[in-house]
């Protein structure tokens, strides 16, 4: 693991009581206490590591930094001129530096003073719950404090890498998304197991830097979007020189003594590799919260209603991946908002059942969660797809287009595909899923996102006229496919 460098706490004059506790200050704990503050509410968040949390150090920004390079790089190579420009490959080692940068080099002193700025008190050190509205932070060098909460607590704990049950795999000390992530090499032989948005997007990264990469998925790429988003991954992932192993799982994974890793496949195969990452899935950091004191049960998800608070604790709120709805970080940021807005709502309101929530209410993670994942091609989608609407017993029609047929595609470079499709609720004649799969087609989802929140009629979209020729164009295509209104 490499070296954190904290900041020290900025709460010079540490209080015994607090309006609200938060626990986490990752991107949803600063965003909680962010709006609590601006609420008029003294807040002092806690956090045992990094200010910033998973997304700023080992997720979303470094993983991002990793991938880039390899996208600009296919983007010039598809455009004749550009093309005969290009003499090299990605260059890791200024790949890893533009990573580290992205990261702060794991350096919090930024966002340490951010915190100053916002007036939100910091203190550094494991928390715990210690009954109501009390937790007890033990600092590093020993020394514990005691701290209540006024008005309410809120864990922004978020999630860790879960460990599937494989034979040997726990030993075998596997990588998570943290160590791939903040890697200082990049491994020749790189296996992962996990056919998800980590896995996918790790996958893509560390074939364009070199390695060779096996990635075995026990189903299909990307289960949760649209198959041919999957496949499209899986087709280009291959294409580019990893395999892809779909439907399957090792029995069994082992480490030797000069630190490579073998693993047994069920066809009788063994593969030998130098690293191996695990994303399989999230687990909740709550096993050591103290939840137990309150009347919940450590290690579990939180589950919580659409203002965040934690079912049957009016003072406690669960913000972020800890509760499970929806585990992205603007997902966390969106819920942290509306958590900060309606503790401070709560707390000046002589009667709870009074305050105003309408517009603090976190209410786009049952239908609306917009997703992009970074692969080659890029996936993006937003709302339900047509599998999923049928479930709910809604009456859909879906239309597909191919990317390749827009006139903006042509500028893009020579043979460019991808594929938009559009599922429809006929009763209401408004779009509940969208999902587009394509190069660089990550910034056209936000049309998608407000199209759906908004229920905007397909009759209307018509007069939302996308610029020519740009891929925006996808909408009047898929209208079209539609039919007129």
């Amino acid at each position: 693991m490499r070296p954190l460098t904290t900041t020290a706490q900025t709460d010079a004059a540490p209080l015994d009581t607090y309006d609200v506790v938060v626990i986490g200050a990752g991107a949803v704990g600063e965003n909680v206490a962010d709006r609590a503050v601006q609420g008029g509410l003294t807040v002092l968040i806690v956090e045992n590591e990094l200010v910033g949390g998973e997304c700023s150090y080992w997720a979303c920004m470094p993983s991002k930094a990793l991938l880039r390079a390899a996208s600009v790089l296919r983007a010039a190579h598809a455009v004749p001129g550009a093309r005969a420009a290009i003499t090299g490959t990605v260059d890791a080692a200024a790949v890893l530096a533009s990573r580290d940068a992205v990261a702060s080099h794991w350096d919090d002193a930024g966002q340490v003073r951010w915190l100053q700025k916002t007036g939100i008190a910091l203190a550094r050190g494991h928390v715990r719950l210690d009954g109501e509205r009390r937790v007890v932070i033990a600092a590093a060098d020993g020394g514990t404090r005691t701290v209540t909460a006024a008005h309410a607590v809120a864990i922004c704990t978020g999630s860790t890498a879960a460990m599937p049950p494989i034979p040997g795999l726990a030993e075998s000390r596997p990588w998570t998304s943290r160590e791939i992530t903040s890697t200082e090499t990049v491994p020749a032989r790189l296996a992962i197991i996990g056919g998800g948005v980590v896995g996918c997007e790790m996958a893509t990264a560390f074939t364009s830097l070199g390695s060779a990469v096996t990635l075995i998925a026990r189903s299909g790429l990307l289960a949760g979007v649209e198959a041919f988003a999957g496949e499209a991954v899986a087709e280009r992932l291959r294409a580019d020189g990893a395999e892809v192993l779909l439907g399957t799982s090792p029995d069994r994974v082992d480490r030797a003594a000069d630190g490579s890793v073998t693993i047994a496949l069920p066809d009788g195969r063994v593969l030998e590799v130098d690293e191996i990452v695990v994303a399989t899935g999230r687990a909740p950091v709550t096993g050591d919260l103290g939840l137990e004191t309150i009347g919940l049960e450590p290690g579990s998800w939180l589950e919580v209603d659409d203002t965040l608070r934690v079912r049957g604790v009016d003072w406690l709120y669960a913000v972020g991946d800890v509760n499970h709805r929806a585990l992205l970080t603007h997902q966390g940021k969106y819920q942290a908002r509306a958590a900060g807005d309606v503790i401070a709502a709560r707390a000046s309101t002589a009667s709870i059942d009074d305050a105003p929530w309408g517009a603090h209410v976190a209410t786009a993670d049952h239908d609306a969660v917009p997703q992009v994942t970074f692969t080659s091609p890029e996936v993006a989608s937003v709302g339900l797809t047509a599998a999923q609407a049928e479930q709910r017993g809604l009456r859909t029609r879906v239309v597909d287009y191919e990317l390749g047929w827009l006139a903006g595609a042509t500028v893009h470079g020579d043979d460019y595909r991808g594929t938009a499709r559009m599922v429809v609720d006929e009763d209401r004649g408004v779009i509940v899923g969208f999902t587009i799969v394509g190069d660089d087609v990550g910034e056209l989802l936000h049309a998608a996102t407000i199209a759906i929140v908004g229920e905007v009629p397909l009759a209307r979209l018509w007069h939302a006229v996308p610029s020519y020729p740009t891929l925006s164009e996808i909408w009047l295509r898929l209208l079209e496919g539609y039919g007129r209104p």
